[in-house]
């Protein structure tokens, strides 16, 4: 199946958004207290792209095999995730191998697309439950 992923964190929450033929999911939640207020929000957003896509396994949604279409609305990201820019930003080193850990291991085939940050829903929903 073919799922299109939104994501998006500030410095105290993280959301996303998954959609397929069949199904809308939406999730937002509040930081860990290791992460809350301290993180920059590209950081929140790594975040928000490793723990939904876990989230999104775990809830039977993603499954072994699927397409993910993840939506970046930054370019430093998409840079990283595609291009194999590395940063010396060490969390988000680790939750790119994180990230990459969880693609190999289901087998998912995921494909990045750079969106305009005004496209992102998943921005929209950390924004209507503040």
């Amino acid at each position: 199946m073919e799922h299109t992923y939104y994501f998006y964190g500030d410095q105290k929450k993280i959301s996303w958004i998954i959609e397929n033929s069949q199904s809308r999911s939406e999730e937002s939640r509040i930081h860990a207290e290791y992460f809350y207020d301290i993180v920059t929000i590209e950081q929140s957003k790594y975040i928000a792209l490793h723990v939904g896509i876990f989230w999104g396994i775990g809830r039977f949604i993603i499954k072994n095999g699927d397409t993910v279409k993840v939506m970046l609305d930054l370019k430093t990201m998409f840079d990283r995730l595609v291009k194999n820019k590395s940063t010396n930003d060490v969390l988000i080193e680790k939750r790119t191998k994180f990230i990459d850990q969880i693609i190999q291991q289901r087998d998912l085939d995921v494909k990045y697309q750079i969106i305009d940050p005004a496209e992102n829903n998943a921005t929209k929903l950390l924004l209507s439950n503040n």
